[in-house]
């Protein structure tokens, strides 16, 4: 018989993974901001060590992000906003960071995880905040004008900490795109989440390697990626993310920034503790 522990278990990992996949395709971001606080808190309820719960919760994360991203990408393809050739090149050297940023984050500490992720998607969300303007959807075919090597040092740099946060790399991808690169708010959603597909699956390569055959490990894991999580929070993600790639294109930009925004500085405060400490 099945236990309410684990109907409970399942259906907030289906809710997560289907606002993963909204978000994903709204925002062009992997959703893993939504999904590590949410699996951390699972994997404590079970018993997991708080060390071992962050690095299965990065690695689980990163591999939602791979299928959620490419079901993201198709739906922001079909209007014409994914630069390919740009994304193939941020992705390509993104993955090379993604592997490194994975097997450091495999051996250091929780706290230390937790704390560099909340710093991190908070620092995003300020600094999207605080940009003055974005270009809107007025000149969709405009393509940004920096070399080869812009691509790949943010690309490797953005691929670092996506490997050693469990986030696809959206969050910090698409403000640089906006900001140091040149591309629109639009396109950088769209091409963001073919970049992110590779981030993840460097990232999901390093944790599979490292996590191998390691004990404490919960049932039905592949390295520190724990495959029961996966399925049920991609099954949700896949579904949904055409559906808020669909929705994007029906927003103004200044909405999109400040749905972006919200929800950065929320789930960066609570990953450093600082909603407990003000008893929100």
């Amino acid at each position: 018989m099945i236990s309410e522990s684990l109907i409970f278990y399942a259906l907030v990992l289906l809710a997560t993974g289907i606002a993963v996949g909204f978000f994903c395709g709204l925002l062009g971001v992997g959703g893993g901001f939504l999904m590590v606080p949410i699996q951390i808190w699972l994997l404590s309820l079970q018993g997991v060590e708080a060390t071992l719960a962050t690095r299965i919760a990065f690695a689980t994360s990163l591999a939602v992000v791979l299928p959620t991203a490419i079901s993201g990408c198709r739906k922001h393809s079909c209007w014409g906003v994914v630069l390919w050739q740009e994304g193939v090149i941020i992705g390509l050297f993104g993955m090379l960071g993604g592997f490194l940023g994975g097997t450091i984050a495999s051996y250091a500490p929780g706290e230390l995880l937790r704390m560099i992720f909340g710093i991190i998607v908070i620092l995003a969300a300020a600094r999207m905040l605080f940009v003055p303007h974005f270009q809107t959807w007025q000149e969709p075919h405009k393509r940004p004008k920096k070399s080869i090597i812009h691509y790949m040092i943010w690309g490797v740099a953005v691929g670092v900490l996506s490997g050693l946060t469990g986030i696809g790399g959206g969050l910090m991808l698409v403000p640089i795109m906006i900001i140091a690169l040149g591309f629109n708010l639009y396109q950088a959603i769209g091409t963001s989440s073919v970049a992110i597909s590779f981030n993840a699956l460097g990232g999901i390569t390093a944790y599979a390697i490292n996590g191998w055959g390691l004990e404490g490990l919960p049932s039905y894991c592949l390295g520190y990626i724990d495959l029961l999580q996966f399925l049920l929070l991609a099954a949700g993600s896949i579904l949904a993310a055409p559906w808020g790639a669909k929705i994007a294109h029906r927003l103004p930009a200044d909405r999109l920034k400040h749905i972006f925004v919200i929800l950065m500085f929320y789930i960066g405060l609570k990953m450093i503790g600082a909603i407990e400490w003000a008893g929100l």
